[in-house]
Order: structure tokens, then C-alpha cells, then sequence
């Protein structure tokens, strides 16, 4: 699958991660409902750390359609709340 962080670029990601991702995913979630904006802030970054380690930078040239979009690691709890699906940012 690709993956764009928006303001980084895209990256290659094997379909076999998204259950790892998928609990950052849901924890990110919780905080946001609750307000948690630390925790929020934590999990994004390690959300968006976790997807940087798993997935293979592609080109900057190369102009791929993107299967996920996630948000830059300075987006706020509003930015990413109008981004959520009922899934969350990772479907499933």
C-alpha cells in the first residue's frame, strides 16, 4: 500500500503492518474524543515514527496514488479530527 504523511511525501508499507498500526490508530482516537491533547500529540508522533520505520521512502519524483493519507507531524487534534473516517485515519 502507499502511504503519503502530508508535507513528507510517500512510502511503500506492507498490508501486514496495518495491524500494529491500527492500534496507534484507535489509541489516537480515544485521545482524541477524550481531548487528551498530550497524548494525542504522543501517539500521532508515534503513529507517523511507526510508519517511517515499517514502510520504503519512494521517490520525491515518483507520483504514486496514495491508499492512506496521514497528517504531518504538526497537525493539531482539529486538523485530524476533519481527516477521520468511523475507522479512524487507518481503515479497519
Amino acid at each position: 500500500m502507499i502511504v503519503r504523511i502530508m508535507g513528507e511525501g510517500q512510502l511503500t508499507l506492507a498490508d501486514s503492518h496495518l495491524a500494529e498500526l491500527n492500534k496507534l490508530d484507535n489509541e489516537l482516537l480515544a485521545e482524541m474524543e477524550s481531548g487528551d491533547g498530550p497524548g494525542f500529540r504522543t501517539t500521532l508522533h508515534a503513529l507517523l515514527a511507526r510508519v517511517r520505520v515499517l514502510g520504503t521512502p519512494l521517490p520525491d519524483d515518483s507520483l504514486e496514488p496514495s491508499e492512506l493519507i496521514l497528517p504531518s507531524p504538526d497537525a493539531t487534534l482539529e486538523d485530524v479530527r476533519d481527516m477521520l473516517s468511523d475507522d479512524g485515519l487507518i481503515p479497519g
